[in-house]
């Protein structure tokens, strides 16, 4: 029986477990995939406090270096249920193993939606990339691309124009269902173009990303980039926790910045709960947030 279980081992579940130990609680952190979460798969991070510079995957190791060496525990295990008995919660596992605590924090992140062509995974962090913000910096003169049609990627395609020499917008319809302002803020904008009634069909290059090619009005073009930037959306990894949770529209937990539920006992920090940045750290302060509400709500 632990104090806290902590559903997600990236940068919200690691600082939530971090802070929940220093309070002198017992936590787990149970991961499925890798420790650290969606930032392993960038090469370099320069946006974290703290780093000029430093790898995901050793960003990731450190994370999970502070919260062990603070007393927290772990587990590699995919989560497919959970269960309340009174005030005792029940993480079921899918090996069949089953955990128990008195609260739990969720923080199990949102997934970038994938184009779904071929090496589409292998190139990430090669030139594909899902977040301008964080690595748009990396591009610097270099010609990308983004692939999207909503406000997101509108964004992207704003910023990215600002430091890079090329932006193609890819967009598989003649029309954004981002808002009119961006666009037209991009039509003013030189070195943008529109790749319109378009889908990216083939990732080019060797271990390295130099091209896309893309099926435009039924002919094959090629594009020479060195990123793209896919934008159509994340999906938050919350299906077995829905019966606990309020969601909005888009599948995200319906929680304020105090990180509560509707339901005592239960917090969720990071990316999959509903907020308008989505940051390393953002990620980061609703870990210790969502901490420090589990410890105020054991407490009392």
């Amino acid at each position: 029986m632990y104090d806290i279980l902590i559903i997600g081992g990236g940068p919200a579940g690691l600082t939530a477990a971090t802070y929940a130990c220093r309070a002198g609680k017992s936590v787990l952190v149970i991961e499925k995939a890798a420790f650290g979460g969606q930032i392993t798969w960038s090469p370099r991070v320069e946006n974290f406090p703290g780093f000029v510079s430093v790898s995901g995957n050793e960003l990731g190791d450190k994370l999970l270096e502070q919260a062990m060496a603070q007393g927290a525990e772990v587990e590699l295990e995919e989560v497919v249920a959970l269960d309340r008995t009174g005030e005792t919660w029940t993480v079921r596992c899918d090996s069949g193993a089953e955990f128990s605590g008195k609260a739990v924090i969720l923080a199990a992140g949102a997934r970038p939606r994938m184009l779904g062509v071929a090496r589409e995974e292998e190139l990430v962090g090669s030139g594909v990339g899902y977040c301008a913000v964080c690595d748009g910096a990396f591009y610097k003169g270099k010609a990308v691309a983004v692939n999207g049609g909503g406000n997101s990627a509108l964004q992207d395609a704003l910023l990215l124009s600002e430091s890079c020499s090329r932006v193609y917008l890819i967009h598989r319809r003649d029309s954004f269902r981002g808002e009119q302002k961006l666009v037209d803020a991009l039509r003013e904008r030189e070195n943008v173009e529109f790749v319109l009634n378009a889908s990216v069909t083939e990732l080019l290059g060797g271990d390295e990303l130099s091209g896309i090619a893309v099926e435009q009005d039924g002919l094959r073009r090629e594009i020479g980039v060195e990123g793209l930037f896919v934008a159509i959306g994340h999906r938050p990894d919350l299906e077995a926790f829905a019966p606990w949770l309020s969601r909005d529209a888009a599948g995200y937990a319906d929680a304020g910045e105090d990180c509560l539920t509707p339901t005592a006992g239960l917090f969720v920090a990071g990316d999959c709960r509903k907020k308008a940045v989505r940051q390393l750290t953002t990620a980061a302060a609703d870990g210790a947030v969502a901490a420090l509400a589990a410890c105020r709500w054991l407490d009392r």
